[in-house]
């Protein structure tokens, strides 16, 4: 009952402006609609920008162009059937966010988890050098901390005893019964059983044979096993004790094959041990296993981490955080991306509130950028919030796809993974050969060569397509910095070199899956021989001959 007020005031308003407005109208303007017949203008609209309209006179709000009146009962310009739009109320209750595409270095975050495991440079087993009983032992638990040299457990070896006295007997005779070379070969043969030189200089001055030889450790180290025992008749090939170097240790974690193009030689890696809690150690990674495990589809990555004090313990589980930037790429938001149809797609801003659907090939993927290989440009707007919903719509009108694009290279003409087929391009021969001198430079970690061939890589008789790569090659200020600008100038190069008959290249092209840069790098080389540039001799192996 207390609605009925409200409508009746509502309907008296709404009669008292039409009254108002139909009485202010000008006499020629209601008889030029009326009387005399003339056209109505409608709206006005953007002959270029159909979806711009307006209804007063202006300029479209994308091209600046004037816009054109469209009269009642005309069709107006093509409404852009390839563009989904909104009204204005609509857009605002889906809450349609837009973000720019643009040209950024890819950044991603990997969490890892490994164990800490000693180096496998510096790990030992020992045994007895010849049979023998165990008379005593120095060192009697495992964890012990020896030094080079000291003595882990004494044998007793009648070999031992025989051989001494056998040296002691030649020493004694002197050069006149015995000859130098026989001495030698009584004097190696002590070493070989386990003796070192400061016993044999001993018993020379005593002439008194002894039937022992100590096990000594070889280097300063941790004792990680031990199978020795008082008593207990060994053989040469039973390993007594395991010796371990723990001064410095080795992390090291899985890496998944996407992540693979990501990590490379020298990237610093954040490692966190849950019994320094707290504590963050930094260091580089040292070695990127070339080895795939054919079973978790990952690869091994090793980071060296120093460890005076011992905090450190021997296989315990650590954490780790790489934080990845790559060279500057084309990106866009990951929640621009629309994963519902049978290619990626976005939606590209028009304004207006009408939007684009836009197939697009992705590359990488960041922690919140997605690398764009093919499909948008730089600067254009996609919408990263709301997409869904305009997709909805552009499914529920029907409105046709065009279709995905080629991968064939980015905004910076650095190529996809797989080579893209172009036209035949006259390449020279001597450039060639530079491409090939420089990627074998690279591949020997000798940057003072790779700078010696600089100039004949960026000379002029290269293709125009090349020109702007070359133009960003560099000699350093390191062999990092070299790689990453040869790495794309170098891939462009191979591909124009496979896009000629194969009796005509008289070089070989290689390519690796997992290059610093592109992800998926190739280059040059005079004969078949495999060298990688993009790793030197951290990963020289790492790839294979494209035909």
């Amino acid at each position: 009952m207390r609605t009925l007020p409200l409508v009746l005031v509502t309907t008296t308003l709404a009669a008292a402006g039409g009254w108002f407005v139909a009485r202010n109208l000008p006499a020629h303007d209601h008889a030029n609609s009326t009387a005399t017949g003339e056209r109505r203008i409608k709206l006005y609209q953007s002959p270029m920008h159909p979806w711009i309209t307006s209804d007063k006179p202006g300029k479209c709000t994308i091209c600046g162009m004037a816009l054109a009146p469209v009269y009642e009962g005309e069709a107006g310009f093509g409404s852009g059937g390839d563009l989904v739009t909104l009204p204005e109320a609509s857009a605002t209750v889906i809450g349609v966010a837009t973000a720019e595409a643009r040209v950024a270095p890819l950044t991603r975050t990997l969490r890892v988890t490994g164990i800490l495991d000693d180096d496998e440079t510096r790990h030992r087993v020992l045994s007895a050098q010849t049979p023998g009983r165990i008379e005593k032992l120095h060192v009697d638990q495992v964890g012990a901390t020896v030094k080079a040299g000291q003595p882990l457990a004494t044998l007793y070896s009648p070999e031992v005893y025989a051989a001494q006295r056998l040296y002691i007997e030649r020493h004694v005779a002197g050069p006149d019964a015995v000859t130098a070379a026989e001495l030698s070969v009584a004097f190696e043969n002590l070493l070989a059983l386990g003796l070192v030189e400061a016993d044999i200089r001993r018993i020379e001055k005593t002439r008194q044979p002894e039937s022992t030889v100590e096990i000594r450790a070889p280097f300063d180290g941790v004792v990680i096993s031990r199978n020795a025992y008082v008593g207990a008749y060994v053989q040469d090939t039973d390993a007594l004790f395991e010796i371990g170097d723990f001064s410095h240790l080795w992390f090291i974690f899985d890496a998944y094959e996407a992540d693979l193009p990501f990590l490379h030689v020298g990237q610093t890696v954040d490692v966190s041990i849950p019994s320094l809690p707290g504590e963050t150690l930094s260091a580089p990674i040292a070695f990127i296993d070339p080895s795939i495990d054919p079973m978790t589809r990952t690869a091994r990555v090793r980071v060296v981490l120093d460890n005076p004090d011992g905090e450190l313990l021997h296989r315990q589980t650590a954490s780790a955080i790489v934080r990845i930037d790559t060279a500057d790429t084309l990106v866009a938001p990951r929640s621009a991306l629309v994963l519902t149809r049978e290619h990626p797609l976005v939606y590209v801003d028009k304004t207006g509130h009408a939007y684009e659907p836009r197939p697009v090939v992705t590359g990488r993927v960041g922690d919140a950028d997605v690398e764009i290989l093919s499909g948008l440009k730089p600067g254009e707007r996609v919408v990263t919030q709301g997409a869904l919903l305009i997709d909805a719509q552009s499914q529920v009108s029907g409105l046709p796809l065009p279709p995905p694009p080629s991968a064939q290279s980015n905004h910076n003409g650095y190529f996809a993974s797989e080579p893209a087929a172009t036209a035949p391009v006259a390449l020279p021969r001597e450039l060639l050969l530079a491409a090939a001198d420089a990627a074998g430079a690279l591949a020997s970690d000798d940057l003072a060569a790779y700078a010696k061939l600089l100039p004949a890589l960026t000379a002029d008789n290269q293709p125009a397509s090349l020109a702007p790569l070359a133009a960003k090659l560099v000699a350093g200020p390191d062999l990092t910095a070299a790689r990453a600008a040869f790495e794309p100038w170098s891939t462009a190069l191979a591909d124009l070199t496979l896009a000629l008959p194969a009796a005509e290249r008289g070089v070989t092209v290689f390519q690796c899956p997992m290059t610093p840069v592109l992800g998926t790098g190739r280059w040059i080389a005079r004969d078949d021989k495999l060298r990688n540039p993009f790793y030197g001799s951290d990963m020289l192996e790492c790839g294979e001959e494209l035909k």
